[in-house]
């Protein structure tokens, strides 16, 4: 009995194995028959131009749902994209955006061509004649200006300090003795200066008051917060911020450093005397233009304004005016400077004009032609 009653149960355990069986194979053809119809119709050529073959497919771009939009209990579908290509999300793309304007923030800022390269003088003068009609009689009166000297950065500076308001003569001559006591130009240098105590400045004619100039600008040096290589390489408007922290040297001093000195092109000293009375006259102006004003009135000469000031200096001369800049670099006699030194003395109130006289420093290492 017990007998019989396996053999039943192995019986019908084949029977169903064997629909089973029968039935995945029914699936199966049917799937692949599916597949293979399927396959058909899509590579069927189009009966007409009219019926769009999307039926099979559908759109593979997907909107991507915000947490706040979608429903915390539905499936999110997600579909794979046709080609190659990322998908790029837009905080992806946001990213990419900030490091990109980040680089750009942080990349080196070249300085102006100087003066000083072959030829820049030349496009200069072409700039202005045709920016400035006034400027174009002037350029052709008188010769182009030249800049075919230089001086160390801190060289120029000490002695920018040294010359501030004394006669050519006088400024010579106590400069003169500071290099000798320096062992000469090369020996000029930040900790040399450091060296030199108040009571051995004063016996070559410095006074107290230029020696504490002369150690703050070569403490500032020794510190690190100057440099000759930094200043050469430094924008105009940093420039202008880190020497005026230097005491003794002011705005006046700054431009004319950057002008004569490092032959900045586009410098416009507003606070010199003689650059605003060439503006005053070469606008047919009633009033002496104030420092506010000058930006505005030369700002066609961009971005050469050192130039176009050189000729503003010229046109004063020529009007009987003294040029301290030009005059100076031109080497004009001790009569001269004496008259200068007495008309800046008048203005040396003026809370414009800082530093009389202070062109003298910067010039002397360039020559500018008549």
């Amino acid at each position: 009995m017990g007998e019989q009653t396996q053999v039943q149960v192995q019986t019908q355990t084949q029977s169903q194995a064997q629909n089973a069986l029968h039935e995945s194979s029914n699936s199966t053809t049917t799937i692949a028959q599916a597949t293979i119809a399927l396959s058909e119709v899509m590579n069927a050529p189009s009966q007409t131009s009219s019926l769009p073959s999307k039926m099979p497919l559908r759109p593979r771009k997907i909107r991507k749902l915000s947490p706040a939009e979608s429903d915390p209990n539905s499936s999110q579908i997600v579909t794979i994209s046709d080609g190659p290509k990322p998908i790029v999300t837009g905080k992806s793309h946001k990213s990419k955006t900030a490091q990109q304007r980040a680089a750009f923030a942080s990349a080196p800022v070249l300085p102006a061509r100087s003066l000083s390269c072959e030829g820049e003088v030349e496009i200069a003068l072409r700039h202005l004649g045709n920016a400035d009609p006034l400027l174009a009689p002037l350029i052709d009166l008188h010769q182009r200006p030249t800049f075919d000297s230089f001086q160390t950065p801190f060289l120029a500076l000490t002695r920018s300090i040294l010359y501030q308001q004394l006669a050519y003569k006088a400024g010579t001559s106590i400069y003169t003795r500071f290099i000798a006591l320096c062992g000469g130009d090369a020996g000029v240098l930040p900790e040399t200066v450091l060296a030199l105590n108040t009571q051995q400045l004063r016996q070559i004619g410095i006074s107290g008051r230029k020696s504490s100039y002369l150690h703050d600008l070569a403490r500032k040096y020794q510190n690190g917060i100057l440099s000759d290589t930094a200043i050469v390489n430094m924008d105009d408007k940093s420039l202008f911020t880190m020497l005026t922290m230097v005491n003794g040297i002011g705005s006046w001093s700054v431009h004319m450093f950057m002008i004569f000195s490092l032959h900045r092109p586009d410098v416009l000293p507003i606070n010199d005397l003689n650059v605003r009375k060439g503006v005053q006259l070469l606008y047919n102006l009633e009033e002496l233009p104030r420092p506010s004003q000058m930006d505005q009135l030369c700002e066609k000469w961009r971005p050469y304004r050192s130039v176009g000031s050189w000729y503003m200096w010229r046109l004063a001369e020529a009007k009987g005016a003294s040029s301290s800049a030009a005059a100076v670099a031109a080497g004009a006699s001790l009569q001269l400077q004496q008259q200068e030194h007495q008309q800046e003395q008048q203005h040396q109130r003026q809370p414009q004009l800082l530093d009389p006289l202070n062109s003298i420093l910067n010039l002397g290492a360039c020559a500018w032609g008549q």
